[in-house]
């Protein structure tokens, strides 16, 4: 028999009938307890969510209500069916222009729709994900028989011709040093786009041998990281030189107030050179494309080019997977990071060269 239980503060109802078998087993006073710590694990798993993985089960949510609108299905079902024909529709029709997503959004959005589904105490089966993930990447090879490739691609890589042209073309101005500062230091500890803009002053530190960025930002326990960065043996494209030089001028030109711990590590500069505050993800991303097409580079960079380098550079130079993946912050033999090791034509690391 159901033990009925007065809860001093709400609970939520999938919980309710979890909490009153804990009141069978155990008592209404340890039941209450586990329903406290049930509450402090929720708190808990939304705190270490980061930022831009919330944003994505966000946007994701958004694509489930529109697909579950569109075909007249409930939106607290996640059934085998409906999996399957969500991932469809994603493909045919799912971007609200009415196009078909590429196969790597969809897969995004399906992994995200299943754990919203699950939050909302829907039960979804693994085997069930499991069967419209399979059937995704049929599709996903279907496309590519019929001569369909969807998405951007991987961003193109930042290499050192590219690093040497942007430090030639900076003006000599706060913004040129920032500019130079910001895609030289990035490089080398294979910045992401929030990492430089949620770097402080003090998370940047000197030492005999160079810099020592504490990235902080991460999304896991390997992203997170002290990286070393060393003074550069040519001057002109040395990131500690450029990162001092910058930090120099901001704090001569705007005040010492920038060269406060707390103060960000890049600021944003209007076009009067009055200093705006500190930069943020879409703000980095928007300058490293800004930077790079200014200075001539073939295709311009993105907000993740720096961090595709940092690995295809440093494996062109014959630097150890485990050394690049610690410095980058990528788990050890991380299948992104053997992503980003790219070689651009295939000729020079190929499998079969001098076989025969």
């Amino acid at each position: 028999m159901t033990t009925e239980i007065e809860l001093p503060v709400p609970v939520l109802a999938d919980r309710l009938a979890l909490v009153e078998r804990w009141a069978e087993r155990h008592g209404v006073q340890a039941a209450l307890r586990l329903a406290e710590a049930e509450d402090l694990a929720d708190a808990v798993a939304a705190e270490i969510i980061p930022e831009n993985t919330a944003d994505t089960y966000t946007k994701s949510q958004r694509v489930w209500t529109r697909f579950c609108a569109a075909t007249g299905l409930p939106e607290l079902e996640g059934s085998r069916g409906a999996l399957m024909a969500f991932v469809t529709w994603m493909l045919r029709e799912g971007q609200q222009n009415g196009k078909g997503y590429a196969p790597t959004s969809a897969s995004t959005h399906l992994a995200a729709a299943v754990v919203g589904l699950r939050e909302r105490g829907v039960r979804v089966s693994g085997d069930d994900q499991a069967e419209a993930r399979a059937a995704l990447e049929g599709l996903a090879v279907k496309l590519l028989q019929n001569g369909e490739r969807r998405g951007r691609g991987q961003a193109v890589g930042a290499d050192l011709d590219g690093l040497r042209a942007i430090a030639r073309v900076c003006p000599d101005t706060l913004a040129g040093d920032r500019d130079k500062a910001l895609t030289l230091t990035g490089f080398h500890y294979a910045s992401r786009s929030q990492d430089p803009a949620g770097l402080l002053t003090g998370d940047i530190t000197l030492h005999p041998r160079g810099l020592v960025v504490a990235v902080l930002t991460g999304k896991t326990k390997h992203s997170v990281r002290n990286a070393k960065i060393r003074y550069a043996d040519d001057p002109a494209i040395c990131p500690v030189r450029a990162w001092t030089a910058y930090r120099a001028r901001l704090a001569a030109e705007h005040g010492q107030q920038w060269a406060a711990p707390s103060a960000p590590a890049f600021v944003g500069i209007d076009r009067w050179g009055h200093v705006t505050g500190g930069m943020g993800p879409d703000s980095v991303t928007r300058a490293i494309k800004r930077i790079s097409k200014r200075a001539g580079v073939p295709i311009a960079w993105t907000g993740h080019s720096l961090r595709i380098g940092l690995a295809s550079v440093a494996r062109r130079k014959g630097r150890d997977g485990i050394a690049i993946a610690d410095q980058g912050g990528w788990a050890r033999h991380s299948r992104s990071m053997l992503g980003y090791m790219q070689i651009d034509d295939g000729w020079d690391d190929n499998a079969a060269a001098g076989l025969t």
